[in-house]
């Protein structure tokens, strides 16, 4: 048996070289079974869609890291809230 794969991909694989195609992991050969796939797989494009679109919005979150005096008040207010 050939250890090659075929142009045509399962839903699970095609997945898969969306998720690593998302976070330039894929190789050519990945994309281009991808893009193959959901020329003809409506549920794969839109999972495609939304992962892409979920890529997009966590990237335009700005984070500000906590303080280590503010992460001590933090986790003291916590313990003051929890019962013992």
């Amino acid at each position: 048996m050939s250890k090659r794969k075929g142009i045509f991909v399962s839903c699970d694989e095609a997945a898969l070289c969306c998720d690593k195609s998302q976070y330039k992991e894929a190789s050519l050969a990945e994309k281009i079974r991808l893009n193959i796939h959901l020329i003809f797989c409506k549920a794969c494009r839109l999972y495609s869609s939304r992962n892409s679109k979920l890529t997009w919005l966590l990237k335009q979150i700005k984070t500000e890291e906590l303080s280590e005096d503010d992460k001590r008040i933090m986790k003291q207010n916590l313990e003051k809230q929890m019962p013992d």
